[in-house]
């Protein structure tokens, strides 16, 4: 499967969009046939993510911090992976229920944000500001609950020419519906290397904690994490067209081999050590 095929969250992105979605049905209801399988409802047409695997993220992209301050996206580069998710701050619903499923994928993990990878949250909502950023912060902070972590979250804003840049180049696709007042998106994370690029795409609203780690430690050229962390990132191998590691069978029959060599070598050497000298062809017996 193309690492560039569209994936579309239809089922998740139309949730953002109840009023208009319902307002399609309403039409239904009044004798108007229903519409095939395969046709969405309008807005959602050009919604959704393309994979955009190993591009590069513009460094040179404007944007505030949460405390007001300018700041380019390239500042956070060149130090640590980082995890990058679009949202915005004012969502009645989709992006609240995004943030709080990386927070709870962050709980478990012993990598520290500001230490071992950096955090950016980016407004694709040109009209928020600093301070709705400061409140979203404070707010996933709390239920973060890790010490430190306010050095390695970042939450920006920017401006309709920045976040137009920032979304065609990570193939993030949304859609401003001005009836509802909201706008249909879908939903991922992307994990990034230390020089910007995009090195792999979770779906949804729940990420697992093993597979974030392992991203996050791949993507470092394994300069976070342990040895534990490699030996599984050997055994294991993210799949773009999932957007999830997978076990690599061969590779795991393939320790389990060498592992059982190990211990029928070590068994060997340990018999031979212990078997009394008495016993061996030749050997003279001292009074």
């Amino acid at each position: 499967m193309s690492s560039n095929r569209k994936y579309r969250m239809t089922s998740v992105a139309s949730a953002i969009l109840t009023l208009t979605i319902s307002a399609w049905g309403q039409g239904m209801g009044r004798g108007i046939m229903s519409p095939p399988a395969n046709v969405r409802p309008p807005g959602l047409t050009d919604v959704g993510i393309e994979q955009r695997l190993n591009e590069q993220v513009p460094a040179d992209l404007s944007f505030q911090d949460e405390s007001g301050k300018p700041v380019k996206l390239g500042d956070y580069f060149g130090h640590r992976p980082m995890i990058l998710n679009l949202v915005y701050y004012k969502c009645p619903m989709l992006c609240g229920e995004v943030l709080s499923g990386l927070t709870s994928a962050l709980k478990p993990m012993t990598l520290n944000p500001g230490k071992d990878f950096e955090a950016l949250t980016v407004s694709f909502d040109p009209r928020e500001t600093p301070q709705d950023a400061t409140a979203s912060k404070a707010e996933y902070l709390r239920r973060y609950k890790r010490s430190g972590a306010e050095n390695g979250w970042h939450f920006l804003t920017g401006s309709q020419e920045s976040v137009n840049a920032l979304t065609k180049a990570v193939g993030f696709q949304y859609h401003y519906d001005p009836k509802v007042g909201q706008f249909a998106h879908s939903t991922a994370i992307m994990v990034l290397t230390p020089e910007g690029k995009i090195a792999q795409y979770y779906y949804g609203v729940e990420f697992s904690p093993k597979d974030l780690r392992l991203a996050l430690v791949q993507a470092s050229q394994n300069k976070v994490g342990t040895v534990v962390d490699q030996l599984l990132l050997y055994c294991y191998h993210y799949d773009p067209s999932v957007g999830k590691y997978s076990m690599m069978v061969t590779r795991v029959v393939q320790i389990a081999a060498f592992a059982t060599m190990v211990l029928l070598g070590g068994f060997i050497f340990i018999m031979v050590r212990r078997e009394p000298i008495s016993s061996v062809p030749g050997a003279r017996r001292i009074h």
